[in-house]
């Protein structure tokens, strides 16, 4: 599994309308996209659940690296560039990932840690993937996943969820939340 986040800056007097239009023109077009556990389409406004500036993103857990190969080969990554411009695409070796209890998705978390340049990675990744289990748990959380960026050695977690979360990380709202697999990744008590 591969997770991928990219972002997009927008002006401090960007009509936020047309973010909110966006997502529900394209949204329903990624509901039945192949090998795609779930798409999240975000933002992140100023004011608004700690944002200090405008951004809109979209974060994926792609359930294999051909399918993410074939988002960027295909075009799929070229809408994106025709409108907002080419983004550096974060991807993450994905450790675990797995459905939670919650049904309505309202904002997504991403947390970034550095691993220590002596710590026992066997040791990390183990902890980690308990960990995501055990947030997985959590109620109203509708997804959780931890990954590892093995070129800057960091773990990566997100969580998708209904309700506000204050030591999840950095928050998004969602706008649209395309789930083709998410029904199939295992649950937290699996």
């Amino acid at each position: 599994m591969i997770i991928a986040h990219y972002g997009h800056r927008l002006p401090a007097d960007y009509n936020i309308g047309l973010i909110h239009a966006r997502a529900r023109e394209r949204g329903p077009l990624w509901n039945a996209v192949p090998e795609l556990y779930f798409k999240a389409f975000l933002l992140r406004e100023s004011g608004r659940f700690g944002a200090t500036t405008n951004s809109y993103s979209s974060l994926y857990l792609w359930r294999q690296d051909e399918a993410f190969r074939n988002f960027l080969v295909k075009g799929g990554y070229k809408i994106v560039v025709d409108l907002f411009g080419r983004a550096a695409v974060e991807t993450r070796f994905a450790l675990d990932a797995r459905k939670g209890p919650g049904e309505d998705a309202r904002l997504a978390y991403r947390q970034d840690i550095q691993i220590a340049l002596d710590a026992d990675l066997e040791t990390i990744f183990a902890a980690e993937i308990e960990r995501n289990r055990e947030a997985a748990e959590r109620a109203g959380v509708v997804a959780a996943a931890v990954g590892v960026d093995v070129l800057n050695w960091q773990i990566t977690r997100v969580v998708v969820s209904d309700s506000e979360h204050a030591d999840a990380g950095t928050s998004h709202q969602i706008l649209h939340l395309a789930r083709p697999l998410l029904s199939t990744l295992h649950s937290s008590s699996e």
